[in-house]
């Protein structure tokens, strides 16, 4: 059983906006792995089954506000008694990496993240993997403003090719753990930044 969750907001004024790339990316994760299965509601989260490598693959976007994502998770976890530091996969967006890139870590702190502060608290530590999606600093916007905002064009043209790099990064680690993903796809990131 591997749980792979996005973070994002809730309601349809979020949608596209930065904070919410960890729920685009499981959308299409859905579409590739679960074409036509229905969305389900499931511990306060909007819920998709699929199968894939011979097993469940639970896929999850809480719709709780980012900064409360921990509970949806803690419940799924513990009803399906998974082993987060290895069932469980964590896609975000990350305001500390250049738009467009991607990086996938087994473990770390939340790095002023509320999602990620969240989470670690209701599981006890960040012994679980992360895919993190950057979406660049906010310069003189205000934090809070810039990751509910939308994509600049620029930034838009440089996110969708990032967000199928994150899907196949997923798809990845379903079928060959963290420490293969990571190294197909930080190695493919580190080579494509230095071109």
């Amino acid at each position: 059983m591997k749980l792979i969750v996005g973070l994002g907001n809730p309601g349809s004024k979020y949608n596209r906006t930065r904070h919410n790339v960890g729920f685009e990316v499981i959308d299409s994760i859905a579409r590739q792995l679960a074409p036509g299965e229905p969305a389900t509601s499931k511990f306060d989260a909007v819920v998709i089954e699929a199968r894939a490598n011979g097993e469940k693959v639970l896929l999850m976007k809480p719709q709780q506000f980012m900064n409360r994502s921990g509970q949806p998770i803690k419940q799924a976890i513990s009803f399906y008694k998974a082993d987060p530091t290895v069932d469980l996969l964590l896609v975000v967006d990350d305001i500390h990496l250049p738009c467009g890139s991607i990086r996938l870590k087994n473990n770390g702190t939340a790095g002023g993240h509320n999602g990620l502060t969240d989470v670690t608290n209701h599981l006890g530590g960040g012994e679980w993997a992360r895919l993190r999606i950057g979406v660049d600093e906010p310069g003189l916007i205000p934090q809070s403003d810039y990751v509910l905002g939308k994509f600049t064009p620029d930034q838009q043209e440089i996110i969708e090719p990032a967000l199928s790099h994150a899907v196949n990064a997923a798809i990845t680690w379903i079928h060959s753990g963290i420490d293969e993903a990571m190294n197909i796809f930080n190695e493919t990131q580190n080579s494509e930044t230095t071109r």
